[in-house]
C-alpha cells in the first residue's frame, strides 16, 4: 500500500475560475442585451432603485447648497469687513468734528453769531431747610 495523493482538489479550484469568468461574462452580456431589465426580480427591486436614485439627487442638491452657502457666507464677511472699516473711519471723523475747537471754528465760518463761553461754569449748591431728611 502506498499513500497517493488526490488530484481531485486542484481541478476543483482550475474549474472555479472559469465559473467565475463564465458569470462576469453571462452578467455583461445580460447588461449589454437589456435582458436583465425583464426579469422579475429587477421589476421587484425597480422602487428601490428609484429611491436610490432619488437620495443620489438629493445628495448632489446638498452639495450644490452647501458651496453656494460657503459662498454667501464669504462675500457677507467681505461686506462687514468693508462696513466695519467705514464705520471706523466715520467714528474717527466724528470724534474730530465734535472737538470744541473744531465746533468753535465751524461756527465761526458759519457767522450765526454763537460764540464759545470764556465764562467758566458755576456750581449750584442746594441747601435742604431741614437737614434731617436725607435722600436716598
Amino acid at each position: 500500500m502506498t499513500n497517493k495523493f488526490k488530484e481531485q482538489p486542484k481541478e476543483k479550484e482550475q474549474s472555479a475560475k472559469p465559473e467565475k469568468e463564465s458569470k462576469i461574462v453571462r452578467s455583461i452580456a445580460n447588461v449589454v442585451s437589456g435582458s436583465f431589465l425583464s426579469k422579475e426580480t429587477t421589476l421587484q427591486n425597480l422602487p428601490f432603485v428609484f429611491f436610490l436614485s432619488f437620495l443620489a439627487i438629493c445628495y448632489i442638491a446638498n452639495g450644490y447648497y452647501a458651496d453656494d452657502q460657503v459662498r454667501k457666507v464669504n462675500r457677507l464677511t467681505n461686506e462687514i469687513k468693508e462696513l466695519r472699516t467705514q464705520y471706523i473711519v466715520v467714528k474717527d471723523s466724528l470724534v474730530i468734528k465734535s472737538k470744541q475747537t473744531e465746533v468753535a471754528k465751524a461756527l465761526a465760518q458759519q457767522k450765526t453769531g454763537i460764540t464759545e463761553s470764556v465764562v467758566p461754569p458755576k456750581k449750584i449748591i442746594v441747601q435742604t431747610v431741614n437737614p434731617k431728611i436725607q435722600k436716598d
